[in-house]
């Protein structure tokens, strides 16, 4: 169930003029991807991807990848 937050968001949101929404949908992602960056590089320090970092060069290693 959504919060009550999130459902007034939903019903501003779906009254915005074309202009608008593409504005927000802008800011929106922009922000979407400061966030997710932030916690990436939190994990990161965290060592929360270190093992899928070995893998990967253990994989690069046993010749199981292939160039881009």
């Amino acid at each position: 169930m959504l919060s009550v937050k999130i459902q007034t968001i939903e019903k501003q949101v779906r009254v915005l003029d074309q202009g608008d929404l593409a504005a927000f949908r802008d800011w929106f992602t922009k922000y979407d991807s400061k966030v997710w960056e932030q916690k990436i590089k939190k994990d990161v320090r965290a060592g929360k991807l270190d093992k899928f970092a070995r893998e990967a060069r253990a994989a690069y290693k046993a010749g199981k990848t292939t160039k881009l």
